[in-house]
């Protein structure tokens, strides 16, 4: 209890992977058998880790200790590095705990699955199998309004395309095609003409003015005295509220200008990097961001001038598409659509992905 009351109050950066190495007799009492009890399968990006499980596994069977020179280490990144990598070879009990560390990891976001696990499963298994798919194509009621067989599928596009095509060609020769024209044979297309008003300009000019000229942070401090979004931002352990509400005002901007600790600390007087870090690490979470983002979009939504824009049950959404497996985060596509307040199943993908759905209400709110 006494270094659990410690680590929560100490404003100095601690090293976790130290604390955790040296917990490794407790986490041994288990970890050996959860190699030997659970058959791990992950992306091939995951290999290395599945490597590595499996060779821990065999020197527990073994009863060996060392770690082969040639053991794959490439999970073994950050902070983990320069206890696992010692001078005298790989380090047992830090190797161990890092593949545990990454396993961890890895089933939380799906990379690693468990065989006959029924909530560590693969993607696939979430799907309909072969036979099942097979069973509703015979039966007539796959609810798919398009041909099952790929050729038929295409040749239908190619006549689809064929025909549009056709139709758009006829028009430009009579040119009657709205605001496209063809120009020495390039097409040209007509700009759009601008909707507003030029007296708006001058309008949204005189509203700005009216507007008082603060600091970004007063601006937060303020906006916290209608909507108390901070005390959302609980301590990890005891669950308080923010007792400095200046490192965490700081920290939350650093986060939104993509600043960081670090040029944050030495942007304003009398904060430090450690100050910052300690606030981030304790209260700073997806879950904590989550509730202080519903205060403010609450009383936003209280405001009787947002009514002018929409009612808040209606939004502009952004589907992502984040493939799975890869060593590039590169590979995304996206899907715009109206979303009517119900959230809609994206997870159709052919192959390992996953979607993340973002968007703004009519009262151009961002949850």
């Amino acid at each position: 209890m006494q270094e659990a009351e410690q680590l929560s109050t100490t404003t100095t950066e601690i090293d976790t992977v130290e604390i955790l190495v040296s917990r490794y007799p407790q986490l041994r009492k288990y970890t050996k058998e959860l190699l030997a009890t659970f058959a791990f399968q992950a992306t091939k990006a995951n290999e290395p880790l599945l490597k590595a499980l499996t060779l821990l596994n065999d020197l527990n069977e073994a009863g060996r200790r060392n770690i082969p020179k040639l053991a794959p280490t490439a999970f073994v990144t950050g902070k983990w590095e320069e206890h696992v990598f010692a001078e005298e070879g790989i380090d047992r009990h830090a190797y161990e705990l890092c593949a545990l560390s990454e396993l961890r990891s890895g089933l939380r976001s799906g990379d690693i699955w468990i065989a006959g696990s029924r909530q560590h499963k693969a993607l696939e298994d979430y799907l309909l199998s072969d036979t099942a798919w097979q069973q509703y194509k015979q039966a007539g009621t796959t609810e798919v309004n398009i041909p099952a067989d790929f050729p038929t599928y295409l040749a239908e596009r190619k006549e689809e395309l064929h025909r549009q095509l056709t139709t758009v060609e006829q028009l430009l020769k009579e040119e009657k095609l709205p605001d496209v024209r063809l120009v020495k044979g390039e097409l040209v297309i007509t700009p759009l003409v601008k909707a507003v008003p030029d007296e708006v300009d001058a309008l949204t000019r005189q509203a700005y003015d009216l507007l008082p000229r603060i600091k970004l942070p007063d601006l937060l401090l303020e906006v916290d005295t209608w909507a108390p979004f901070s005390k959302h931002f609980t301590h990890l352990q005891t669950g308080d509220p923010p007792k400095d509400r200046t490192a965490l005002f700081a920290a939350l901007l650093a986060d939104a200008i993509n600043l960081g600790l670090t040029k944050m600390a030495e942007a304003c007087a009398g904060m430090t990097f450690n100050r910052l870090a300690w606030v981030v690490d304790w209260h700073v979470r997806d879950e904590t961001y989550t509730k202080a983002l519903a205060e403010i979009i609450n009383y936003h939504h209280r405001v009787p001038f947002a009514a002018y824009w929409g009612d808040g049950t209606t939004s502009s959404s952004d589907g992502q598409r984040d493939t799975r497996g890869r060593k590039t985060r590169g590979h995304r596509t996206s899907q715009s659509a109206l979303w009517d307040g119900t959230r809609r199943d994206l997870l159709h993908a052919p192959i390992r992905s996953v979607w993340s759905l973002s968007g703004e209400s009519d009262q151009f709110d961002r949850p």
